[in-house]
């Protein structure tokens, strides 16, 4: 397939063309790729250039990572393709109608975009869609849940050393009362006085 060929197969199974970000993902996917090649020599990836002449990520991500063969890019083939070789992994520039396989990528998804993509998806397949947002709704039950008990616990422990402290601090007043007045030893007397 062509490189816009490929692209298009890609975007319509949901994915992109894949990106390459470090060279244990490059060998991971020559050694993949291998398998593949008695069938094509190369496998197209998701580099193109914008309209500045930027070499960029079929997702708009910096090219972090590059893995050029001897001699490429240059610059006369600014509308050319980038194909990863299936022998090297090395890449190279080739016009984009050139018949390669291709290889998709799924992209990340960051863990705070998941109930994003949850609730998102659910506009795609309505019976689907219902069961993500119930099990969304769930969740989010069961944190307010959690953080309710966290909250009501704090609070009562926060009350309960209040008192304790008040209990204590009127036990001490009570004590160094007795002793000013000299109650408990009057009482004390008073009491044996009525046993004898």
């Amino acid at each position: 397939m062509s490189w816009t060929q490929s692209v298009t197969q890609c975007i319509q199974s949901g994915v992109m063309l894949s990106s390459v970000e470090d060279l244990a993902e490059s060998n991971f996917l020559v050694e993949h790729a291998d398998l593949y090649t008695s069938k094509t020599s190369g496998f197209w990836i998701g580099i193109y250039r914008n309209v500045n002449g930027q070499l960029l990520w079929q997702g708009n991500s910096a090219l972090d990572f590059v893995n050029w063969g001897e001699g490429q890019p240059s610059e006369d083939q600014l509308d050319y393709c980038v194909e990863l070789s299936a022998f090297s992994g090395y890449w190279r520039i080739l016009p984009c109608s050139s018949q390669k396989g291709f290889i998709c990528k799924k992209p990340k998804i960051h863990p705070l975009l998941f109930a994003l993509y949850l609730f998102t998806d659910a506009k795609k397949d309505k019976a689907h869609g219902h069961m993500n947002m119930w099990i969304l709704l769930t969740l989010v039950l069961i944190i307010l849940l959690g953080m309710g008990f966290m909250i009501y616990f704090l609070f009562k422990t926060k009350i309960q050393s209040e008192t304790e402290r008040e209990a204590r601090w009127h036990s001490t007043q009570l004590e160094y009362s007795h002793v000013l007045t000299g109650r408990e030893d009057k009482n004390d007397s008073t009491n044996n006085k009525e046993k004898n």
